[in-house]
């Protein structure tokens, strides 16, 4: 599976670069809490992104995004940052603008999504 990076591998890879500069090192355990997702999921999710080579999975199952990946992530970062500074910009209450896409309700209510637990959000 080496074609085009779907919208939830975007979201994966955006997370990874955000607990790489946050914490150093990543493992699925640490993504699936970051994102309230469960680790079966998470783990689906790796494989995929090791297939389309934008991580690498050492022995001790850390996560490290190769250079495809982070370039994927940073521009994602990226297109999020300044969609929240044009959101603030506007008067929308910084808390909303820097929620995570994915947790907005109605993208919740379209993919049938449980209610999120609280904690979910990506700083």
């Amino acid at each position: 599976m080496k074609g085009r990076i779907l919208e939830s591998g975007e979201d994966y890879l955006e997370t990874i670069l955000i607990l790489q500069n946050r914490n150093g090192e990543v493992r699925s355990v640490d993504i699936a809490t970051e994102m309230d997702f469960s680790k079966p999921s998470v783990s689906v999710a790796m494989k995929n992104l090791r297939e389309q080579e934008c991580i690498t999975v050492d022995k001790n199952g850390y996560i490290t995004l190769t250079d495809k990946g982070r370039g994927i992530a940073e521009k994602v970062y990226e297109r999020h940052i300044l969609f929240t500074n044009w959101l603030t910009s506007m008067g929308v209450p910084e808390e909303i603008g820097r929620m995570p896409y994915r947790a907005l309700p109605q993208r919740r209510e379209l993919r049938g999504d449980k209610a999120p637990r609280q904690g979910g959000v990506i700083p």
